[in-house]
């Protein structure tokens, strides 16, 4: 597996340059401030990535286009790494697309 710095420029090829983090309720692009709803998003790609020497390195980034087609990438923990806020987000954003 590519580690996620190559991932990450590879889905910057591809025109996934903003940064998103979780905010509550809503999701914000560090780049253009706009907040999203999980039902505004959908998640185009996610990888894993596990640490090498520890498990609690491991960590999942997430391919992201908006409504609006603003297109980015997420990147939390794993395991019993993740931010619960950003977990918790992130299976709403998936339910609402299965």
């Amino acid at each position: 597996m590519d580690s996620l710095v190559v991932v990450l420029a590879e889905l910057e090829k591809q025109g996934f340059t903003s940064q998103f983090e979780v905010h509550g309720n809503s999701m914000l692009s560090l780049k253009s401030a706009n907040h999203y709803n999980a039902d505004q998003l959908e998640v185009t790609h996610f990888y894993r990535f596990e640490g090498e020497s520890n498990p609690e390195d491991s960590a999942i980034m997430y391919a992201i286009e908006t409504y609006d087609k603003e297109k980015g990438t997420l990147v939390d923990g794993y395991g019993t790494a993740a931010d619960t806020a950003t977990s918790d987000f992130m299976r709403n954003v998936n339910n609402i697309h299965k």
